[in-house]
């Protein structure tokens, strides 16, 4: 199958980008699983939420980005397909379809607390900002660390990023960096990049917008995957990820949450009342020169 990555048009699955390994066969055996996740960088679980509470969720969320006219009008509801020239929605944050029932049903699914109350052996928190989106025609996110932008609370933080929809990897899906979060050779980008803060230093988050460059010049391997509704992928803020361009005419819908053990300290942006991201836009450091002064 070809897919775009990046600037780049490759084959999936080949050498440039290898299939995710699948963990949901570990769920009963914590220690497995932070063995795994020790090794790997990430969690796919297929499977973890009901898929019915999943599609519900799209199904209201379709109907928003519908009364906001961002979906072709002659098109069926459920295709999600973009009109003509495009149009964002915003869909972020604490309150409006972020928080609506159906959608918490799913990010704030029971299930997801049950695996974080057993990973840290104590109560999880979650965030409740909610990184809600709908990804477009030729869209697609650049490699970075998720640490720049939430590095400040926690060190047990980790992302969860939810498919709402079944999604081929054509259409822009999660990639993994494996081996980013504890390969030698990507020790420089972690002491350098990986300690940056997006407010406070007003640099540019992604690290990358060619993502095979970093595996050509650091090591490590390119992972992805088709997803269907219920599946979840775990990560933490050290684990280089991307997504692929999304080659479709049909929005990509997705969420990511983030789950830290309840006792700990969590970022100052991102509590309940917290003012998020309050330098976004203003970024007066571009990546390409940060990267060159860090010799990575």
């Amino acid at each position: 199958m070809q897919i775009r990555f990046g600037y780049r048009d490759l084959q999936f699955p080949s050498d440039q980008l290898l299939p995710l390994r699948e963990s949901q066969s570990l769920l009963a055996d914590v220690e497995a699983l932070w063995r795994r996740f020790d090794k790997d960088g990430y969690l796919l679980l297929r499977g973890l939420l009901e898929r019915e509470t999943v599609l519900n969720a799209r199904n209201v969320i379709l109907q928003h980005m519908q009364a906001q006219q961002a979906l072709q009008p002659d098109s069926p509801l459920l295709e999600g397909v973009m009109p003509r020239g495009g149009k964002s929605v915003q869909m972020m944050g604490r309150k409006g379809i972020a928080h609506h029932p159906a959608v918490l049903a799913t990010v704030e699914h029971p299930a997801l607390f049950a695996l974080f109350d057993r990973l840290f052996a104590e109560p999880a928190l979650t965030y409740s900002y909610k990184w809600l989106r709908g990804v477009g025609n030729e869209e697609y996110t650049g490699a970075h660390f998720d640490f720049v932008y939430m590095g400040r609370g926690s060190p047990n933080l980790y992302t969860v990023w939810i498919p709402l929809d079944d999604i081929e990897i054509t259409r822009g899906t999660l990639a993994i960096c494996r081996g980013s979060h504890n390969l030698a050779s990507f020790a420089r980008i972690r002491d350098t990049y990986g300690k940056m803060d997006v407010d406070r230093d007003r640099i540019e988050g992604w690290f990358e917008l060619d993502p095979l460059k970093i595996v050509e010049r650091f090591g490590g391997q390119w992972l992805g995957a088709d997803y269907r509704a219920g599946d979840v992928i775990i990560f933490g803020m050290h684990t280089m990820h991307a997504s692929t361009t999304n080659l479709s005419n049909r929005f990509r819908l997705s969420c990511d949450v983030r789950f830290q053990p309840a006792s700990d300290p969590v970022d100052e942006r991102w509590k309940r009342d917290g003012p998020g991201h309050y330098s976004a836009g203003a970024a007066t450091r571009d990546m390409a020169s940060a990267r060159a002064e860090w010799g990575v």
